[in-house]
């Protein structure tokens, strides 16, 4: 099985829980970060865009290199850690070429109502495997 990611950019609210459960899990170093929490935006961490009244704010999940891509653990039904402890649900993992997986009844469900599925350019160094949803 091909386990892939996809993050429903509408519902992740930048909590940073996906980036702690991935440390905590595999008792990372301070320092070490395999998956972090982009702000987009103001330019900087929870930082708004615009001008008020018309102020704007999201976030999205990055996963480096550095992202084994893990299937979790016996705890967690094999799902991955940031997966399973999403407070939100904006993350579902799976195999893509598996139309009956979670992640691609996700993925259909979510173009049947308007939103693009994407992945991050390659030169950026993040971890392929990762789509990301949006309804603009």
């Amino acid at each position: 099985m091909a386990q892939s990611i996809l993050c429903n950019v509408n519902r992740c609210v930048g909590c940073w829980t996906c980036s702690m459960a991935c440390k905590v899990a595999w008792n990372l170093p301070t320092d070490d970060y395999r998956v972090y929490v982009e702000t987009i935006g103001g330019g900087g961490v929870d930082l708004p865009g615009g001008q008020w009244p018309d102020l704007h704010m999201k976030w999205e999940p990055i996963y480096t290199q550095k992202c084994t891509n893990c299937h979790g653990a016996q705890s967690t039904g094999g799902v991955p850690f940031c997966v399973y402890n999403c407070t939100t649900e904006a993350l579902v993992a799976g195999d893509v070429d598996d139309p009956d997986s979670s992640i691609s009844r996700e993925m259909k469900r979510l173009r049947s109502m308007g939103y693009t599925i994407g992945q991050r350019p390659a030169w950026d160094g993040s971890r392929s495997g990762v789509y990301y949803a949006e309804k603009q």
